[in-house]
């Protein structure tokens, strides 16, 4: 006894109810709540040496997964403000955004859409970049790393 949803969308979340009779017991029935989430999120923390190349993965453990398959960006938070820094849509080449400017054009997508930040400043240091992939219309999946600079 089980109820199989397909192609899940945030429409589906509420309150779902199996009821089935039995003999000699009478009526049973059981509830469940069901969410539907529209985005994932995972934080990390990733430390660097000053002046050295910056490589963050897009996400951290779906390298199972063909990212080229679905649009990505790459953001940039500090001080509570996002920007911007490149685009991917499937099969067309990557798009640097104004903000990537402001970055000294030292922003640049690695294999497997990584993002490649060379040389490191001590400005990236707390920096927050962050990868979303958009997998369906209602679910977006999110890689947030924080950046440690070092200097020797």
């Amino acid at each position: 006894w089980a109820l199989h949803l397909e192609n899940v969308t945030m429409s589906l979340s509420g309150q779902y109810e199996c009821t089935f009779a039995t003999y000699p017991y009478g009526t049973k029935a059981a509830k469940i709540q069901l969410t539907v989430k529209a985005e994932e999120e995972r934080h990390y923390l990733k430390k660097v040496w000053l002046k050295q190349t910056l490589e963050i993965p897009c996400l951290e453990d779906a390298t199972s997964e063909n990212l080229s398959t679905y649009p990505l960006k790459w953001l940039v938070g500090e001080n509570g403000r996002k920007e911007e820094l490149v685009t991917k849509e499937p099969s067309c080449p990557a798009v640097y955004r104004n903000s990537s400017l402001l970055h000294g054009q030292r922003v640049l997508l690695g294999l497997n859409n990584s993002l490649k930040v060379f040389p490191t400043k001590i400005t990236d240091d707390g920096r927050v970049f962050s990868c979303h992939v958009l997998y369906h219309p209602e679910r977006v999946q999110k890689s947030s790393t924080t950046v440690r600079v070092f200097g020797k």
